[in-house]
């Protein structure tokens, strides 16, 4: 997976593993299909044989693999994998999710196009227990990140701009919305973030019982109040963001009612109540809410 090049690769790959070893050689194997990559695996304490064994497997073909002696969550690992790595753009790829041939360029070449540049993302396939292509919104829009969180973990960020964030980090010491801290933080700080381009997809992300977002849903009025708390600056702001969001006016109105605090139960549901208010939200018209 690491160039053997003379040119050090631009893009470092960290995919954090807790029990998912089996899937993580097949996260790898889709990073044969894309550029030159310094990818770390970080090992967080796994106990299941099958992924001891599948990490050690990795670590002999060359895979870097940083091991955990504790469990330490997900920000803690892909802290560490970032720590580990040197290359000027940074993407965090999930264990058990696969990326599309060239998605790692598409999106690196955004990013180098403009410096001003601090994120770039793309639409999404869900595989799995459901399947469906989700579609996410053309910018960092800070009055969405307010209420959902429509955004991939699985972007494009330059380093420097999750220096200058902190990168990841846990929600008042709890599991879950470690991303949605991030993407709250970058827009606390004026990042900016783009779409690689409309109906690309970057990502195929597996749908299964292990995802730990359902155990983050059945807590998300607690992780959101904690969010909120945490990041004032953004809800002082809200009514200059809502001036300059891309959702349409009447339903950036109900986004408060109808997101927010609200539990993610049923969202789908509250999007298509969005629908038929208007037909030209594109994000709202066929993504889900993925807090």
């Amino acid at each position: 997976m690491n160039s053997s090049a003379a040119t050090a690769p631009r893009v470092a790959v960290i995919v954090p593993c807790f029990n998912d070893g089996p899937l993580a050689h097949e996260a790898l194997r889709s990073l044969a299909q894309q550029e030159p990559t310094e990818t770390v695996v970080v090992d967080d304490a796994s106990t299941e044989p099958s992924t001891l064994k599948a990490l050690t497997d990795l670590e002999r073909s060359g895979v870097k693999v940083i091991r955990h002696d504790v469990n330490q969550g997900l920000s803690a690992a892909r802290m560490s994998g970032l720590r580990a790595t040197t290359a000027p753009l940074v993407f965090p790829l999930d264990a058990d999710d696969l990326l599309v041939p060239g998605a790692l360029t598409a999106l690196a070449d955004v990013i180098e196009a403009d410096p001003g540049i601090a994120v770039a993302f793309a639409d999404y396939e869900e595989f799995g227990t459901r399947s469906r292509v989700v579609a996410v919104p053309a910018r960092l829009d800070a009055f969405r990140i307010a209420y959902r969180n429509q955004y991939p973990v699985s972007s494009m960020f330059r380093r420097a701009a999750l220096d200058r964030v902190g990168g990841w980090r846990d929600v008042a010491g709890l599991v879950g919305y470690e991303d949605w801290h991030v993407w709250m933080t970058l827009v606390e700080h004026g990042e900016r973030g783009v779409h690689v381009g409309s109906g690309q997809i970057a990502l195929r992300r597996r749908v299964h019982g292990n995802r730990m977002l359902a155990d983050a849903g059945r807590r998300h009025r607690e992780l959101y109040g904690h969010l909120r708390q945490l990041h004032p600056a953004l809800f002082a702001e809200i009514r200059q963001h809502r001036r300059h969001t891309d959702v349409p006016k009447l339903p950036a109105l109900l986004y408060p009612v109808m997101f927010g605090a609200r539990p993610p139960l049923g969202v789908w549901s509250r999007v298509l109540a969005l629908r038929q208010i208007v037909v030209g939200d594109r994000a709202d018209r066929h993504s889900d809410s993925y807090p």
